[in-house]
């Protein structure tokens, strides 16, 4: 298994998703900014996809890191992810 790299670069973070054809979303909390995904294939009724200043924002605000692995074990490209605590 490959390992997983972490890291709070915003260029690094989406050059990462937009590689693998991903989108920044958010799912909805009430009185919160909402929660970060990443959304790769069709939409889904549970995201709201937005742009990269809201994505940014709210990962900050969050004090979040994002863990995401290269390559899958057989060196296919990855799209694991994870946001975590900075802390």
């Amino acid at each position: 298994m490959t390992k997983a790299q972490q890291t709070t670069d915003h260029e690094k973070i989406r050059a990462w998703i937009e590689a693998r054809r991903g989108r920044p979303s958010k799912v909805a909390a009430k009185g919160k900014s909402g929660i970060l995904r990443v959304e790769f294939r069709e939409k889904d009724e549970d995201l709201t996809e937005i742009g990269w200043d809201e994505f940014f924002r709210i990962f900050e605000e969050s004090n979040l890191a994002f863990l995401c692995q290269e390559e899958t074990a057989k060196g296919e490209k990855s799209r694991f992810n994870k946001f975590i605590d900075r802390d």
